[in-house]
C-alpha cells in the first residue's frame, strides 16, 4: 500500500488559498443569496432549540453549510462541478422544506426565495463555466 500523497496540478498549488473576488454579477447574486438564507438559518436555530432540537441541528448546518460552500468558492480548491452540487444543496433545503410541513411565513418565503435564486445562479455558472 502506497502512503504517497495524491498530487495536484502545479497550478493549483501556486495559487494563494484565496483566488480574489470574482467577476461578472451573477457570482455575488449567488453569495447574497448565500448569505441572506444562511442568516436565516442560523438566527431561527437557538429559537428552534426549545422545542426540537433535531430540527434546530438541522438548520445550523444549512447554515454553515452555505458559508462553508461560499468559502470554498472564493479558494483555489473550488472546481466547477461544485455549482452542481451547491444548487442540489440548496434544491434539497427547500424540499425538505415541504417534506417536514415547514410552516409558511416570512422568514420561510425569504429563504426559499434565496435558496431558488441561488440554485438558478449555480446552474447559470456551472452552464457558463468554461474552466476544465
Amino acid at each position: 500500500m502506497s502512503t504517497k500523497r495524491p498530487t495536484v496540478d502545479a497550478q493549483s498549488d501556486a495559487r494563494p488559498l484565496f483566488t480574489g473576488f470574482p467577476s461578472g454579477v451573477v457570482p455575488y447574486v449567488a453569495i447574497l443569496a448565500a448569505l441572506v438564507s444562511a442568516s436565516i438559518h442560523l438566527w431561527l436555530a437557538p429559537m428552534i432549540v426549545g422545542f426540537d432540537r433535531t430540527r434546530a441541528v438541522l438548520f445550523v448546518l444549512a447554515g454553515l453549510g452555505f458559508l462553508c460552500g461560499i468559502a470554498v468558492y472564493l479558494s483555489r480548491y473550488w472546481r466547477r462541478e461544485f455549482y452542481l452540487v451547491a444548487a442540489a444543496f440548496a434544491l434539497a433545503q427547500i424540499a425538505a422544506f415541504f417534506v417536514v410541513s415547514g410552516r409558511l411565513d416570512e422568514l420561510a418565503i425569504l429563504s426559499k426565495s434565496a435558496e431558488t435564486v441561488f440554485a438558478v445562479a449555480a446552474t447559470y455558472l456551472y452552464v457558463t463555466d468554461d474552466s476544465p
